[in-house]
């Protein structure tokens, strides 16, 4: 069969009209064992995260590798937390007559939904900060361009996994899924194209992480307030892309997906914090430290105003910004 301009052949001989076509595949086995792409891009945003989140909190006066100690509290309960939303929130694709109830805990399937992450995640990190003696808004000041990262490289496990889709498009950029997968809606013909959800969401997300690199040049985004700018920007995304997303087993609460409600108010907390923070906080943040817990040696790196950290504050070490430092000591009794 000739195919025309514009057109395209799935593996299964099937025609769509020109768009992005699924992967035939989701996973590769190795020796036996079966590597999910969904777990690995998983995998990889948490490492990347970590990563420059660590960078990152090192140029403030952090000490090296204690970005690690408060990832090993908050990744194991993040991913708890993110299961346990979506498996809440999608209880019709778990609990009916017939169930394999074992597979609420098959997260390499997919299902793992940010909020819960993030709520979950975020306790058990205030945990690892304690424990650490970092200021928990420090910490996550440091992580919120490099969740926007994580979260980017996370959806192309979407992808594989061929979901997060929106509506029907005839846009040219339209999305080919699998017309056997079990997410195909009901009641479309094979090749229809639909909105690329996951691809939307990993621009809006790198946008958003590059926005808040551009304005801690400008800006002192601290005391919390460049995690604020990350729940601005992600709850506003999340809100506008699952108002189109196709997903018919999502719990709703007066008629509304919970995932958009949920966003709504992850991006208004967003705005309060940084109102608040700003009004509590004018002052210069000169310690990621809480009181007593500075490091007794300031760390190597120093900041170069180029890379990771760029808000034009010059580089304090930890003995300068120390607890006996006037400046700082009664800042130590607000905040976290």
């Amino acid at each position: 069969m000739a195919v025309g301009k514009g057109e395209s052949l799935n593996g299964s001989g099937l025609m769509f009209t020109a768009g992005i076509p699924s992967p035939s595949i989701n996973s590769v086995y190795l020796g036996g064992f079966e590597l999910r792409f969904y777990a690995l891009f998983i995998i990889l945003g948490i490492a990347i995260a970590t990563w420059l989140a660590s960078r990152r909190l090192e140029r403030r006066g952090g000490a090296r590798g204690v970005v690690v100690d408060i990832a090993l509290w908050a990744v194991p309960f993040g991913i708890a937390g993110g299961r346990v939303y979506h498996v809440i929130t999608h209880p019709n694709d778990y609990f009916y007559p017939g169930a394999d109830l074992w597979r609420v805990l098959y997260v390499w399937e997919g299902g793992l939904a940010i909020f819960g992450a993030v709520l979950v995640g975020g306790a058990a990190a205030m945990i690892g900060c304690r424990i650490a003696g970092i200021r928990f808004l420090s910490f996550a000041d440091a992580l919120a361009p490099a969740m926007l990262i994580a979260q980017a490289v996370g959806r192309l496990g979407n992808y594989f996994n061929q979901e997060l889709y929106g509506f029907p498009t005839t846009l040219p950029w339209g999305l080919q899924i699998d017309p056997q997968s079990a997410a195909f809606p009901e009641g479309l013909p094979p090749g229809t194209l639909f909105h690329p959800l996951f691809l939307y969401e990993m621009l809006w997300n790198l946008a958003g992480a590059a926005t808040i690199l551009l304005l801690e040049r400008r800006y002192r985004l601290r005391w919390g307030r460049a995690l604020g700018v990350y729940l601005l920007i992600y709850g506003t995304g999340r809100a506008s892309f699952e108002s189109i997303r196709i997903d018919p087993t999502e719990l709703e609460i007066w008629g509304v997906k919970i995932n958009v409600l949920t966003a709504l108010v992850v991006a208004i907390a967003g705005v309060f914090l940084i109102v608040i923070q700003a009004a509590r906080h004018p002052e210069p943040e000169l310690s990621v430290y809480r009181k007593g817990r500075s490091p007794e040696t300031a760390p190597s790196d120093h900041e170069d105003g180029h890379t990771l950290e760029s808000d034009g504050e010059p580089h304090r070490s930890a003995s300068v910004a120390s607890d006996s430092d006037p400046r700082v000591a009664g800042d130590n009794h607000t905040g976290p």
